[in-house]
């Protein structure tokens, strides 16, 4: 397919475009391709006029080595809408601009949560975001030279653009890397960078605020480092939080210390190497990565056909993580607040037995690489089937049973968690807040109601809200939440079809047609989404990961203010992060 845009005069416009036609540029794969100065008006009438209150994903695009976007801008970010009342499929836009100083402009006056995402793309691409509140560096540090995502950027110890490397093969011509950049060329900053004389950059921008019950105090403000190794930030995460006594004026949260750039490995890897990168990203939930990641290639694959047994067994083992991911998430929650002996006793135990069946059904317990483009790695047997519906219909309810009855009432759960971390529902939506955070502000968007795939519209279960809008409530959710997967659970396994687990098999060197396309789930921390572009090669051409962990904690500062410090463990924990998603 042509990734050449058609031109105006050549295609209908939508009807939300009928008012705007010099905003629409032309139509590319889907996209609409939008003039930068008409972009926030464009952006702005949707939410406004046509319901698009959701801004879900922002990427940017390095249209270098494009075979069929030699004529165009070089530099380009994707924005994908979609609607918490209507559901359905999203509107996609783009917004192009050229080599020399590209620039946009920011989102965030409409949407906050183009935030992190904007600044990412500032880092990882150098595009600049006009009225961006605070654009700098998110995941790489001041003195990172260059930006590694553009297709241009060589790292040290560079081999090939796209694996696999010619000098892995023993015939091939293998060379140290040693000898092909002397570690005395591997250190390059950016000009005018002195790392001598360097000083981080004041970083915490003071909110001035007063607050009830301070007036009477006599208190310095103060500014403390959370992290980055803290127990309590769930990995290397650095909070920069200000102080007035123990009340929190201002919070600002310091990120990229587990980068990686997975995306940059994920456009070098062959399109079946990436299934495994994805387990690595929430190691809790190795099987919905590959879920997403497979359902995203799947769209850009029209003659792969999944069999009917391999759709309930995807299904399967995503229930059994969201379950897995929602008791272990109030584990660590009650860790935060001091309780270590409920999340050993229930949350790893339940934890463990369902490990077991994906090291039946895998092979490996937490990198579990088991999905595939038609379907899955390998067939369960009988015993495995057996087994799960023993844990489904027996097990898994009674630990759910049993963790509520001694936490739901418990006088120190609700003290430390009702009225904390208020979070409300117009907040949790512009802030691009998903999953168990969202709807505990009471927002009704699961996306596997809203926006169905694989075969979830086969399932009876419950669209779960809370309305407490604090961490009490996104603890409710998750306890609620596996509920409805033991539910979901119980009728795949009741209705788990024989026949094959796997279509037609692909060569390992796939050829995706050239396209693009995103494909979102709910996995169990919120919105997981995958953006490819493909250019006809077996190397995606663009590979990017809408991580909900990281669009989540967007809302951090706005829940945290206003509270104890001590209040701050816990309300990140309510989120629910796994820092190699959030920094991947």
């Amino acid at each position: 397919m042509s990734a050449m845009p058609a031109a105006v005069g050549e295609m209908e416009l939508p009807r939300w475009a009928e008012d705007m036609p010099d905003a629409i540029l032309g139509v590319e794969d889907g996209v609409w391709i939008v003039k930068p100065d008409s972009l926030r008006a464009v952006v702005r009438h949707l939410k406004e006029s046509e319901g698009y209150n959701f801004l879900a994903n922002v990427a940017g695009v390095d249209n270098l080595l494009h075979p069929k976007r030699q004529d165009v801008e070089r530099f380009e970010v994707v924005y994908h809408l979609y609607s918490t009342e209507k559901g359905g499929d999203y509107i996609a836009l783009k917004a192009r601009t050229g080599e020399e100083d590209p620039v946009l402009p920011s989102l965030v006056p409409i949407f906050p949560t183009a935030d992190f995402q904007e600044r990412e793309i500032w880092d990882l691409y150098g595009i600049k975001f006009t009225g961006h509140p605070n654009l700098r560096r998110i995941l790489l540090w001041d003195g990172f030279f260059g930006h590694p995502m553009r297709k241009d950027y060589r790292e040290a110890y560079y081999e090939e653009e796209h694996k696999p490397f010619k000098s892995r093969f023993p015939e091939g011509s293998y060379v140290r890397q040693e000898d092909r950049t002397p570690w005395e060329n591997n250190l390059v900053f950016p000009d005018g960078f002195d790392p001598d004389h360097w000083n981080a950059p004041e970083i915490y921008y003071e909110v001035g605020q007063d607050f009830k019950g301070l007036e009477k105090l006599k208190t310095d403000r103060i500014v403390i480092n959370v992290g980055p190794q803290h127990p309590s930030t769930h990995g290397v995460l650095r909070m920069v939080v200000g102080l007035e006594g123990e009340t929190i004026t201002g919070l600002e949260l310091e990120l990229g210390y587990l980068h990686r750039n997975h995306e940059k490995i994920g456009e070098r890897n062959t399109y079946l190497m990436n299934i495994p990168f994805t387990d690595r990203l929430d190691y809790i939930t190795s099987m919905t990565n590959n879920f997403g990641y497979v359902l995203a290639v799947e769209k850009l694959l029209p003659k792969v056909t999944v069999p009917e047994r391999a759709e309930y067994l995807r299904v399967i083992m995503a229930e059994l993580t969201r379950a897995m991911n929602h008791l272990f998430a109030i584990g660590f929650l009650l860790n935060d607040m001091g309780a270590f002996y409920t999340p050993s006793l229930y949350a790893i135990e339940e934890r463990e037995l369902i490990l077991d069946l994906f090291e039946m059904a895998s092979g490996s317990r937490m990198m579990c690489n088991y999905m595939r483009f038609g379907g899955v790695a390998h067939d369960v047997s009988e015993e495995w089937v057996k087994l799960a519906t023993e844990l489904v219909y027996n097990r898994l309810p009674r630990a759910i049973d049993e963790m509520e009855a001694l936490l739901t009432t418990n006088e120190i759960l609700l003290a430390r968690t009702k009225n904390v971390g208020y979070l409300a529902p117009e907040d949790a939506i512009a802030y691009g807040a998903s999953g168990p955070v969202l709807r505990g502000s009471g927002v009704p968007y699961d996306i596997r109601k809203m926006d169905p795939y694989s075969i979830y519209d086969r399932f009876e279960f419950d669209l779960v809200t809370e309305e407490g809008c604090d961490v009490y409530a996104r603890y409710m959710m998750r306890i609620r939440e596996a509920r409805e997967s033991v539910r979901i659970l119980k009728q795949a396994l009741r209705d788990l079809p024989g026949g094959p687990a796997m279509g037609k098999p692909l060569p390992y060197m796939v050829k995706v047609p050239a396209n693009e396309a995103y494909t979102h789930i709910e996995a169990p921390k919120g919105e997981l989404g995958f953006y490819i572009v493909s250019d006809g090669s077996p190397n995606p051409y663009r590979y990017h990961v809408r991580a909900p962990s990281f669009v989540n904690l967007n809302s951090m500062a706005t829940m945290a203010v206003g509270h104890k410090i001590a209040d701050a463990m816990i309300i990140l924990g309510s989120i629910d992060i796994v820092l190699g998603e959030v920094d991947r």
